[in-house]
């Protein structure tokens, strides 16, 4: 199941915490990291982050960094992964060096940093029992699918342009595959480990209860396949014609779609001339993709709160199914 909170209140700092569970295991997602976006988490969960992704390094994507830091700093047995932008293990790693570490020997601390500039990714690990001093250059890689990949999740990245390279992001749960009740009824089968072995794609005979089955054709009568969850969350980018013709189909079925709405249509100009997004820029966007649900976040702090609502009106004049985050205004629910 993928679950995703927006952080932060209106035209404050806003991030995206994203849980994919499968029962199995978890992966647990911070997208940017403002200014006490943090506050209402619990620390458990905060500690627990796997990755934190930056759309980019201005100040109301990052000034939370320093509360994240302090809960995960050193997680004996973990590695942190943030990824980013070109030079974000560069503005990072003063964020690490910034602080007395003069217990650093006895600490293991480890944290991997990822720039990521559209075509390739250079890892640099940094380590805390070295008061995080050297940028460890671990590797470099082209980019052609996703930045990572755990058995809850796969991201992806999709570049963007804000006076400068800029990172979208599209996560994904791996298909759900599960056993039709009533075709295993129908065959008179009963339970058992091996279901899990057909779920994982056994081939040739399979040994169910001492009976020998093909099972091409038990995975074909029993296992039922949907698509898993999907969300994208876009922040702080220019979308003219050419940017949309170019990101809707990167977009294409999304199910949520978190999307900055800066401005309102009136100010269009100021938009484009900052590379932001206005709200009915982004509803476009969300209808010529075909994505499930809109969710308007990081509005501009020029409104008042009373024009709060106008966001909504204009962007559902075009996306109907467009929404603030819970536990914004009661004007703005979806």
């Amino acid at each position: 199941m993928l679950k995703a909170q927006v952080l932060g209140r209106p035209a404050e700092d806003n991030a995206l915490w994203v849980t994919a569970d499968t029962g199995q295991g978890q992966t647990r997602l911070l997208l940017d990291c403002g200014a006490r976006t943090l506050d209402t988490l619990p620390f458990a969960e905060v500690r627990a982050v796997d990755h934190v992704l930056f759309s980019h390094l201005h100040m109301d994507h990052v000034a939370g960094f320093d509360s994240l830091f302090r809960a995960t700093f050193d997680l004996p047995g973990r590695e942190n992964h943030v990824w980013g932008p070109p030079g974000t293990a560069r503005i990072l790693s003063h964020r690490f060096r910034g602080y007395w570490w003069n217990h650093a020997p006895e600490l293991s601390g480890r944290w991997y940093v990822h720039d990521v500039d559209g075509r390739e990714i250079r890892s640099f690990r940094f380590e805390l029992r070295e008061a995080f001093e050297v940028a460890h250059e671990e590797s470099t890689r082209p980019v052609n699918g996703p930045l990572f990949t755990t058995p809850e999740v796969s991201v992806e990245a999709v570049p963007l342009r804000h006076q400068g390279v800029c990172l979208g992001y599209v996560v994904r749960e791996p298909e759900r595959v599960s056993v039709d009740p009533g075709a295993l009824q129908t065959l008179g089968l009963r339970g058992g480990p091996w279901l899990a072995a057909l779920k994982a794609g056994a081939t040739g005979t399979l040994d169910v209860h001492g009976t020998p089955h093909d099972a091409e054709e038990l995975r074909a009568r029993l296992l039922r396949r949907q698509p898993g969850g999907s969300l994208a969350y876009l922040t702080d980018f220019l979308l003219d014609a050419a940017e949309q013709a170019r990101l809707a189909p990167l977009l294409a079925g999304v199910g949520t779609l978190y999307a900055e709405a800066q401005y309102l249509p009136e100010d269009a100009d100021l938009a484009r001339r900052n590379d932001h997004t206005t709200a009915t820029q982004v509803a476009a966007l969300a209808r010529a993709a075909g994505v499930g649900q809109l969710c308007l976040l990081h509005l501009s702090r020029r409104y008042r709160a009373q024009r709060w609502p106008e966001f909504l009106a204009a962007a559902r004049a075009i996306f109907p199914a467009t929404h603030f985050p819970a536990g914004w205004p009661d004007e703005g629910r979806g």
